[in-house]
């Protein structure tokens, strides 16, 4: 397959791939979190993303009796899409979920935020942890803010140029 000119293709991994994951995700912590891949229709339904691990794993705070808690034990199969259209970021990530209730780990990840959604807060007996690991992911960024971006395209359009601020890959954590 012949590169398009017109893109700058940056496949990422290790490290690279984990701290693309972490600023994406920073910038839109929200994501639509998708299971039940092989059914139609596919449940999906907004997120807010507690943290990126070290390792890249995503993690999320979940009731244990949600719909979506139940879905992963049928099948973990899950993806992402993550959109940040004012700075033209977007990522989209397959992986795998498993569900945690270990009080420590909630402990660490506890936010104040997470008390709006757990009535006894970090105590409360139905909470639990959601960890996807990415088995795999592409990315689409700009390395300029959208009014550049948008300034850029229209130069090329008069000009017959390429703007040289897009960039996309994938993000490979094995």
């Amino acid at each position: 397959m012949e590169k398009d000119p017109k893109r700058n293709n940056n496949n990422l991994s290790g490290q690279a791939a984990i701290d693309k994951l972490k600023e994406l995700i920073k910038s839109e912590s929200i994501c639509h979190f998708c299971t039940q891949l092989t059914q139609q229709p596919i449940a999906s339904r907004p997120m807010t993303t507690q943290r990126v691990d070290g390792d890249g794993n995503i993690w999320f705070f979940s009731s244990i009796k949600s719909d979506k808690n139940v879905e992963i034990e049928k099948n973990n199969q899950v993806q992402l899409f993550y959109s940040n259209p004012s700075s033209y970021e977007f990522l989209s990530i397959y992986g795998s979920a498993t569900i945690h209730t270990d009080k420590e780990k909630i402990d660490e990840m506890w936010t104040p935020l997470a008390n709006a959604w757990f009535k006894d807060g970090k105590d409360d007996a139905d909470i639990s942890l959601i960890k996807i690991r990415p088995q795999s992911s592409y990315y689409w960024d700009t390395k300029n803010n959208k009014m550049i971006s948008m300034v850029q395209v229209f130069i090329s359009k008069v000009t017959g140029g390429a703007p040289d601020d897009r960039e996309e890959g994938t993000v490979d954590l094995n």
